[in-house]
């Protein structure tokens, strides 16, 4: 049993390896417009809606929490089926080390929200930027496994971060543009990088 259990043991280590050194296709651009599309609909929809995003914080972050959970659920599925076609075998361990790479931001941002919420909610305007400093964050953590010009998008997400706790510090108000338009024009690069690297359009995948 002993064998058995090393020989499984360094099965998985090897597939591991592997998985590291090869480059994920597990992320489709059409998805990836989805998501930017997701957040323009949000955006329009919260300025139509919320009269005062700034008066109504827990209406504003529900409606971008449901619009991340929709993201998540159109990239996992898109991302469960093309590991499928493209990694076949090491479907399962690409998934996992792409998961691996983009959570540790994710769960920051569910948590500074939840911590800010909590115990200094007059800072809450902070948070739109300090999440998109976090997508950054989790973009550049996945650069060794994706196209490098990646790290374009990643950029992108850093410097609209900054640049919107700068907007906002003057006003210490929420807008739905000051999410929208960033991770519009944000997934819109990583849709058109995702493109061109692959060489093919999305509907030949």
């Amino acid at each position: 049993m002993r064998d058995l259990d090393k020989a499984l043991a360094d099965i998985v280590a090897i597939r591991s390896q592997i998985a590291a050194g090869t480059a994920f296709r597990g992320y489709g651009p059409a998805t990836m417009a989805a998501t930017g599309a997701v957040a323009l609909i949000t955006a329009v929809l919260q300025f139509w809606l919320l009269g005062d995003p700034t008066g109504e914080p827990l209406g504003f972050f529900i409606g971008w929490l449901i619009a991340a959970v929709l993201s998540g659920l159109i990239i996992g599925i898109e991302m469960r089926a093309r590991s499928q076609r493209h990694h076949s075998g090491l479907a399962d361990a690409m998934i996992h080390q792409a998961v691996e790479q983009f959570l540790p931001a994710g769960v920051a941002g569910v948590l500074l929200a939840v911590v800010m919420w909590k115990f200094a909610s007059e800072t809450l305007w902070l948070l739109p930027g300090l999440w998109q400093i976090l997508v950054s964050l989790g973009i550049f953590a996945s650069v060794r496994s994706l196209p490098r010009t990646v790290a374009l998008a990643g950029a992108w997400y850093f410097v609209s971060g900054f640049a919107v706790v700068v907007l906002a510090s003057r006003t210490h108000t929420l807008s739905p543009w000051t999410m929208g338009l960033p991770f519009v024009i944000g997934q819109s690069v990583m849709a058109a990088i995702l493109h061109f690297a692959s060489g093919d359009n999305d509907v030949e995948d």
